[in-house]
């Protein structure tokens, strides 16, 4: 028989064993609450493969001794399903692990549906779309929701070292000498998905030669085995967040082609997630109110790449950042709210003014709450001079308009007048 990948060797017995989805199944949270208490119900898992999906699922049967069975949407018939069904009505309770669940066609499910109401079949669904949109209703309402988010470096580097320490079911008869970079490049260019981490690790160790009795994974072997080149050999990773550096540096530059260069780094190391991450942050911080609309055309270039995945990803990429590179630049937002935190940091805030406390409760009038609150809407262009600002801060003024775009030109147009009529 052949011996099953690390990744599935390696998947946690109990939900103290997971590393990373703290939010669901930390100490407290809904997920460690459930199996707990013993009141288990049906779910939907989904978030990019690789990230804990199946691994909950198995946590969550070895937590609670059900049986556990995988089963796939497209793959599995109903036959496969009607046996889950007549172990459930034999043992209690069956935890079934469903995958594609958004492939669920309507035969299996129909026959599936009566099974999750009685509760003898509790279903983890995982899936990588979007439930609410790629699920069915009738799915999707018997069935708690939740998303799981790529793992950090640090989790994948926590997995990895349980994996060469354990004797019997990970890498621990092997004598590893794992290279600093070679572990940060399978912790990074996995892009949060930890079993491609744990595969390649496998794939290095066993097809490296022993040297007086090691096996000695560097850089290069684990960029062949992970099959991603490192954006630098590197050993502590800064050569990566220099790289991201330069990426939004260029942007802000106006620089197309140093951009292009720098994503395409970033795209031949596979990390879509700091892609995505960085460009938000650079239609918001660097394009600002110059250009609002090129935020809405990032997130929707990100979505498809998301969607379509490398290599076709990189097209959607380009298009969204030439259009930062070349779009007017504004800092004005960022710029106001730092101002604004800057002064609440060092004490400057005072108390609300009277007429702009809530007066929706008993006694609020008593208390001489919202009584002199103007309604702007009431007024001509739905504006009327009174105060906001707190009484020290009265004189507080954050937002510094750039006169970079039309846009933020006609908006600062409307500030100023505002300002004018304050006087």
């Amino acid at each position: 028989m052949a011996i099953q990948p690390l990744a599935y060797r390696m998947r946690p017995k109990s939900l103290d064993d997971i590393v990373g989805q703290t939010h669901l199944v930390g100490k407290d949270k809904v997920i460690y609450r459930m199996v707990k208490a013993k009141q288990l119900s049906s779910m939907i898992l989904y978030g990019p493969p690789g990230i804990g999906k199946t691994s909950i699922a198995s946590a969550i049967a070895g937590s609670t001794k059900y049986a556990f069975r995988m089963l796939n949407a497209v793959t599995n018939n109903k036959k496969d399903l009607e046996i889950v069904a007549a172990e459930a009505k034999m043992s209690g309770t069956v935890i079934l692990l469903l995958d594609e669940v958004h492939r669920l066609d309507k035969p299996k499910q129909d026959f599936l549906l009566p099974h999750l109401e009685s509760g003898q079949i509790i279903l983890i669904g995982a899936t990588t779309s979007n439930p609410y949109i790629a699920i069915n209703p009738a799915i999707r309402s018997r069935t708690q929701i939740f998303e799981l988010k790529p793992l950090s470096v640090e989790d994948i580097e926590t997995t990895m070292d349980r994996a060469l320490a354990d004797s019997e079911r990970g890498l621990g008869t092997y004598d590893v000498v794992l290279d600093s970079d070679a572990k940060t490049h399978l912790a990074t260019a996995s892009n949060g998905d930890v079993r491609s981490a744990l595969n390649a690790l496998e794939l290095a160790v066993i097809s490296s030669e022993p040297d007086d009795g090691k096996v000695h994974v560097t850089l290069e072997v684990a960029e062949e085995c992970l099959q991603r080149k490192s954006l630098a050999h590197d050993k502590d990773g800064d050569a990566h967040y220099d790289v991201l550096s330069a990426f939004q540096k260029s942007v802000r530059g106006s620089d197309v082609n140093a951009a292009l260069h720098y994503m395409g780094r970033l795209i031949e190391a596979g990390d879509l997630v700091s892609i995505s991450r960085r460009m938000l942050v650079m239609a918001y911080e660097d394009v600002g109110l110059a250009n609002p609309q090129a935020a809405t055309h990032t997130l929707s270039a990100i979505q498809t790449a998301e969607k379509i995945g490398f290599p076709e990803a990189r097209i959607p990429l380009a298009n969204a950042v030439i259009e930062l590179c070349l779009s007017p630049k504004s800092n004005s937002a960022i710029m106001a709210i730092d101002s604004a935190l800057a002064d609440i940091r060092a004490g400057k805030s005072g108390e609300v003014p009277d007429h702009l406390r809530d007066g929706h409760y008993s006694g609020a009038k008593e208390l001489g709450r919202a009584l002199d609150y103007k309604y702007p809407h009431s007024y001509e262009n739905a504006w009327v001079d009174q105060q906001y600002l707190p009484d020290r801060l009265l004189k507080a003024k954050y937002y510094e308009p750039k006169l970079t775009s039309k846009y933020e030109q006609t908006i600062a147009g409307v500030y100023e007048k505002i300002n004018q009529n304050k006087k």
